[in-house]
């Protein structure tokens, strides 16, 4: 058997050589980008490391601009101005994934990693408090449990006012609007446990917050609830609204309230309030 096996391995005079199986190696580097064209950006990176046809395939400006925005060019235009002008679409993507920020830093717009939607982010210091200047009702307060790493707190207030807007090229789709709320004051960490303060919670549990939201595209929802669960970030949901046209910006207003003067109201953090693509809304409890 061991003479036989040799002699499958041997080459002798005048045999054509012995050709090697083909492999993902050989694959021609334009067949490996229409394959890359049908998978989700992370299967694409991942892709991009198993041999050199797929690492440099997955550079190719088809592949990445079928995953961008449709209007991506007027959202990088808001963003970054003409910053972007000279990169291929991938680093065009993987800049539009950050958190990037304009109208002075108080707003933030990003792209989800694994679909490309977009994503909308207004902080604290982005809304109209009524109060805000005076410290006897409102303070900000540093925290690394925001993405703005500053969020408002109310120590007590009888009229509870929050105004705010924001003009955005949204693509064409369905949107949530939320306020991101926790009731008590969060600290920082001590010996590794979060502490959250929430001796001056009170007034929620009276009356129901109001929550508003308009669109320049003559959508209006509403909704209203008690403020629960003290010690824990949760996204109260305002309403729904239907983006139609991405070649123009859409105008959004937005309102929480609860304005009943029989009794004062306060412990409240607000960090800030989120726009965000209503077929992923469920991924916003696991934040």
């Amino acid at each position: 058997m061991g003479a036989s096996f040799s002699a499958c391995k041997s080459d002798p005079v005048g045999a054509l050589p012995l050709q090697s199986n083909p492999s993902l190696g050989d694959l021609p580097e334009s067949c490996a980008a229409l394959i890359l064209g049908y998978l989700d950006p992370p299967e694409i990176c991942k892709l991009a490391k198993l041999n050199r046809a797929f690492r440099g395939a997955s550079w190719a400006d088809f592949i990445w601009e079928s995953k961008l925005p449709s209007n991506y060019q007027t959202i990088v235009r808001k963003v970054f101005g003409d910053g972007l002008e000279n990169l291929g679409k991938r680093d065009v993507y993987t800049r539009l994934c950050q958190p990037n920020s304009f109208d002075d830093g108080t707003k933030t717009v990003w792209l989800d990693k694994n679909t490309g939607s977009v994503c909308l982010s207004i902080s604290s210091k982005g809304l109209a408090i009524t109060g805000i200047d005076d410290r006897r009702y409102w303070n900000h307060i540093q925290t690394e449990e925001s993405r703005f790493c500053s969020v408002a707190y109310l120590q007590q207030i009888w009229w509870f006012e929050v105004d705010g807007e924001v003009e955005f090229p949204l693509p064409a789709g369905t949107y949530s609007l939320f306020f991101r709320l926790q009731l008590g004051r969060s600290s920082q960490k001590r010996f590794g446990r979060r502490i959250c303060n929430t001796e001056h919670v009170h007034g929620w549990d009276i009356k129901p917050v109001r929550f508003q939201l308009w669109t320049s595209e003559g959508h209006y929802a509403s909704s209203q609830c008690f403020l629960t669960e003290p010690g824990k970030w949760n996204y109260y949901h305002v309403g729904d609204f239907v983006v139609e046209n991405p070649n123009a910006s859409t105008k959004i207003k937005l309102s929480m309230t609860q304005i009943d003067c029989t009794h004062t109201k306060g412990g409240l953090c607000l960090d800030s309030v989120l726009v965000y693509p209503s077929e992923f809304r469920e991924r916003l409890k696991h934040f």
